[in-house]
C-alpha cells in the first residue's frame, strides 16, 4: 500500500487473472498538506455611453449593454448584460466583474462583441447599435482606443451621412486575481487533515473499530486476493516523513523492511498499514501517477498475456498531478493492466469520475487512451444502513470487479493472444487388482 496526501490512501493489488503466478502489491497513501491549482483571473471594468440614439417617443433612452464572448465556430454567447440606466443618452453603467475566461476563454485577441440596447418593458428591447473589441484592446484601459463608435448597420445602409449611434467609453479595466482556498495551501500554508491521533480522521486510529480506509482496504482486498496465487503483496507507501531525520520518500516499504516488503494476505497489509500510520509523518502531495507508473513498468515486462496487473486505488478524491495521472493513464492503456479506483469518505469525486472514463475516455496531449482500464466506485454506497454486511459486500465485489473481465478479455484478443489449453481433469490413479491366496 502507498502512504500518501490527506487522508488519501492509495492499494496497489497487482493480482494475477492468468494461469501462471504474479506480483502483486499494495500501495497507500496519505499527508498532511494540499498543494494545486491556479488563481483564477477577474477583470473589474465600467463603461459610460454618449449621445445614444433616442429612442422612447415620450423620452430618451433607457440604454444597457451586452456582452457576447465569440466561438471557435463563429456564433456568439452572452456573457454579461448591464443594468438599465433609466431616461438618458449619456448613461454611466456601474462598474462590474467578470471571470476573464468568461469573457475571452483565455484568448486575449478573440472577438469580444457589445450591443447597445434601449429598454422596453414588454421586453421587446430597441438595438441601438454595437462595436467589436478584445480583452487586449481593453487592456490598455482608459484611452482614446477605447472610445468606441455604436454602428446600426441598418440605418447606416440607409443614411450616406450615418456617422454612428452614439459612442461607448471603456472608463477603467482593473485585473483582479482572485486569490482561493487552494492558493494558501500552495504559498506554504499546511493543512493537516490526515493525523491519525484525530478523530476527524479518515486515517483515526480508534482501539474499537477499523478507519475508513481500513474498511475499504479490507473489503476491497479481500474481493481482490481472490485472484492471486501467493497471497503474498509488497506493500509500498509515499507521501510520508520518514524516521529518523524526516525525509521524504514516496516509495517506501510499509514493514519496515525495504529488502522483503512482502506482506502474508489481506491482514499482513493492515498490519503494516497501520504500524506504519505509527511511524512517519503523512505529507503530501497526492500524486496518482507515481504508483499508476510504478505498476506500469511491471506490466510493460510482461506483454505476452502471461501476467495482468490490476492497480487498486483508495482514496478520498484529492488528487494533485490530475494531468500527469491521465497521461499515465493514457500510457498503461497498452498494457496488460486495469486500474479499480475506490472512494472512501464524503467527498464529491468528480475528478475519480472523470478518471473512470465511462463518458468521455480519458485523454493527454491530443493522444486517447487505447481501451478503457479505470473502474471507480465510491465505498461508502455499499455500506449497509440496515446491517446486512453479506449483501453489501456482495454488491461491492459486483461493482468493483464489473469491467475487469472485458478489459482482460479487451487486451488478449486486440493482441491475438489465445488461452493456454487446459489441464486435462484429474483422475485418481488405478487401484491394483487385489487376489486372495
Amino acid at each position: 500500500m502507498e502512504l500518501r496526501q490527506p487522508d488519501t490512501l492509495s492499494n496497489q493489488s497487482v493480482s494475477n487473472l492468468c494461469q501462471h503466478s504474479s506480483m502483486s502489491s499494495m500501495c497507500m497513501g496519505s499527508s498532511g498538506a494540499v498543494n494545486v491549482c491556479l488563481p483564477q483571473e477577474s477583470v473589474m471594468m465600467q463603461f459610460c455611453g454618449n449621445k445614444l440614439d433616442k429612442k422612447d417617443f415620450f423620452g430618451k433612452s433607457d440604454p444597457f449593454l451586452v456582452f457576447y464572448r465569440s466561438n471557435e465556430d463563429g456564433t456568439f454567447t452572452i456573457c454579461h448584460k448591464t443594468e438599465v440606466v433609466k431616461n438618458t443618452l449619456n448613461p454611466v453603467w456601474q462598474a462590474f466583474k467578470i471571470p476573464v475566461r468568461a469573457l475571452c476563454n483565455g484568448d486575449y485577441d478573440r472577438t469580444i462583441k457589445v450591443e447597445v440596447y434601449d429598454w422596453d418593458r414588454d421586453g421587446s428591447h430597441d438595438f441601438i447599435g454595437e462595436f467589436t473589441t478584445s480583452y487586449r484592446e481593453l487592456s490598455r484601459g482608459q484611452s482614446q482606443f477605447n472610445v468606441y463608435e455604436v454602428i446600426n448597420p441598418k440605418k447606416k445602409g440607409r443614411k450616406k451621412k450615418y456617422l454612428n449611434s452614439g459612442t461607448v467609453t471603456l472608463l477603467s479595466f482593473l485585473v483582479d486575481t482572485e486569490v482561493t482556498f487552494l492558493d494558501y495551501i500552495k504559498g506554504g500554508h499546511p493543512l493537516c487533515t490526515g493525523n491519525p491521533a484525530q478523530p476527524t480522521s479518515l486515517h483515526y486510529m480508534s482501539p474499537y473499530q477499523l478507519n475508513a480506509y481500513g474498511m475499504a482496504l479490507k473489503a476491497v482486498g479481500e474481493i481482490i486476493q481472490d485472484y492471486d496465487s501467493d497471497k503474498m503483496f509488497p506493500a509500498l507507501g509515499f507521501g510520508a516523513k520518514l524516521p529518523p531525520d524526516g525525509r521524504v520518500s514516496h516509495e517506501f516499504a510499509l514493514n519496515g523492511n525495504p529488502q522483503n516488503p512482502y506482506c502474508n494476505g489481506i491482514d499482513g497489509v493492515m498490519e503494516a498499514y497501520y504500524q506504519s500510520l505509527r511511524s512517519v509523518q503523512l505529507y503530501g502531495p497526492t500524486n496518482f501517477s507515481p504508483v499508476i507508473n510504478h505498476v506500469a513498468r511491471y506490466a510493460a515486462s510482461v506483454k505476452d498475456g502471461s501476467q495482468y496487473f490490476v492497480l487498486l486505488i483508495i482514496t478520498d478524491g484529492v488528487i494533485s498531478d490530475m494531468a500527469q495521472t491521465k497521461e499515465a493513464i493514457v500510457n498503461a492503456s497498452c498494457l496488460p493492466m486495469s486500474i479499480i479506483i475506490v472512494g472512501v469518505g464524503p467527498a464529491e469525486f468528480d475528478a475519480m469520475v472523470e478518471l473512470d472514463g465511462d463518458e468521455v475516455r480519458i485523454s493527454s496531449r491530443g493522444r486517447y487512451a487505447e481501451r478503457d482500464i479505470v473502474q471507480f466506485v465510491p465505498f461508502r454506497d455499499y455500506v449497509d444502513r440496515t446491517g446486512n454486511h453479506i449483501l453489501s459486500m456482495a454488491r461491492l465485489a459486483k461493482d468493483v470487479l464489473a469491467e475487469v473481465p472485458d478489459q482482460f478479455l479487451s487486451y488478449m484478443k486486440t493482441r491475438g493472444i489465445k488461452p493456454a489449453p487446459a489441464p486435462p481433469p484429474y483422475s485418481p490413479p488405478a487401484q491394483p487388482l487385489q487376489t486372495q491366496i
